[in-house]
């Protein structure tokens, strides 16, 4: 796979070490075991996947060398570039600006720019009309666009669907980027729907066995179909493609619930499925498969708490979250800021956001187990610095340094 010129305050010569040595030992990616850093008092597990993904690596790269290529020129984002605070931090000090926030308002109008500016498309990706508008602007899109590889396979699968007939069904988060993104390129070429979860699936469901009268849906999924869009008619025959950031099992759950009523309302067998049902498996991004699987295997280890690293309003990492509580009680947090000292920390709400500040977080157990990963957005380096950070609290920051040197 390419390896990305990523800057080096990125950069964690003791994560990379152990991603390394786990991959070195694990190339066919079986072992989704944690990384046990025994530090006396303290043991970290550090799941097998975690932290930066290939478009994301991508995005961060094409972003840099667009700042270096341009001097002088006004640089802008659609929005963030990757739902990392640091990294957009980082972009924004070095005079890039962005132009909407992460649900679409508009921060600076599309009126002040111009052909003179240069634009960057994020890693989530944006919708035609957007990429129209600049185009009509004389802004080359495709120069620095950071659209993510896998996001651009889900819209190319879109399309390979939708010439046999599909209509489209997206799973994923109405407002995030990526399914905006998603939905208008699959929108372009077919009727399409977003659902967010089970639930609504289950409602859409029942529009499609009849259950429910047909006029209530286009209250019920105001803002969520495409222009045109017939219930009575659009719902026939679908695929299922996602958010590539969402939980990939359930993904897979609503494809298969889907399945299952196309199966019992057109009397179809394994032979016949195909003609109402696409298989859409190959939509679902490696990345995000690799860290949620990892963390279902790290949550085979005893432990006493875990600790989800990335940004508040990242999917993905808020899903990792979602996994880890099943299990254990978890902290959500953005930085090694987060841990305030050895009593106290300030713990994200994945569902509500909320910041909230919790004393006694870190049980009085000798040795302390805590399990620990990342979002695909969080840069290696925040990881190191929340292991030294919790090794600074019990007194073993030399067995960081220790264990590193042994690998």
């Amino acid at each position: 796979m390419k390896q990305f010129k990523v800057p080096n305050i990125y950069r964690s010569p003791l994560i990379s070490a152990i991603k390394q040595q786990r991959k070195q030992e694990d190339k066919l990616k079986k072992d989704f075991t944690p990384t046990l850093m025994n530090l006396g008092p303290l043991h970290i597990y550090l799941a097998r996947h975690f932290g930066f993904c290939y478009g994301v690596e991508n995005a961060i790269e094409i972003a840099f060398n667009t700042i270096e290529s341009n001097p002088g020129k006004r640089i802008f984002l659609l929005s963030e570039m990757i739902h990392n605070p640091q990294v957009n931090k980082d972009l924004a000090e070095r005079g890039v600006q962005f132009l909407q926030d992460t649900y679409g308002k508009q921060v600076i109008p599309f009126e002040e720019i111009t052909s003179e500016d240069v634009v960057i498309i994020p890693a989530f990706g944006t919708t035609l009309e957007i990429e129209q508008m600049l185009q009509d602007k004389g802004i080359p899109t495709a120069q620095y666009n950071t659209t993510c590889p896998f996001v651009e396979k889900v819209w190319n699968r879109s399309e390979q669907i939708a010439e046999k007939g599909y209509s489209i069904v997206v799973h994923g988060k109405p407002k995030h980027e990526e399914t905006r993104a998603t939905f208008s390129h699959a929108s372009s070429h077919t009727p399409t729907v977003v659902v967010n979860d089970m639930e609504e699936t289950v409602a859409l469901a029942q529009y499609i066995t009849g259950e429910k009268p047909a006029e209530d849906f286009y209250t019920e999924f105001q803002g969520r179909y495409s222009e045109g869009f017939d219930i009575t008619r659009d719902l026939q025959k679908i695929g299922v493609v996602n958010q590539t950031t969402q939980l990939a099992s359930d993904t897979q759950a609503i494809s298969d619930y889907l399945k299952s009523v196309f199966i019992r309302k057109y009397q179809l067998t394994a032979e016949t499925i195909s003609e109402r049902f696409a298989d859409t498996r190959d939509t679902l991004c490696y990345a995000t498969n690799d860290n949620q699987t990892a963390v279902t295997g790290m949550l085979d280890t005893d432990a006493d708490i875990a600790i989800v690293i990335g940004g508040h309003n990242s999917s993905n990492s808020s899903h990792l979250v979602e996994l880890c509580e099943h299990q254990l009680t978890t902290y959500f947090i953005d930085s090694a800021n987060r841990l305030l000292d050895a009593t106290t920390i300030e713990h994200r709400n994945w569902r509500t956001k909320e910041l909230s500040t919790i004393n006694h977080y870190l049980p009085e157990k000798t040795p302390l187990r805590i399990l620990i990963t990342s979002g695909a957005s969080c840069p290696d380096a925040v990881v190191e610095k929340v292991i030294r950070k919790l090794a600074g609290f019990y007194a073993v920051e030399a067995g960081v340094d220790l264990f590193s040197s042994q690998l």
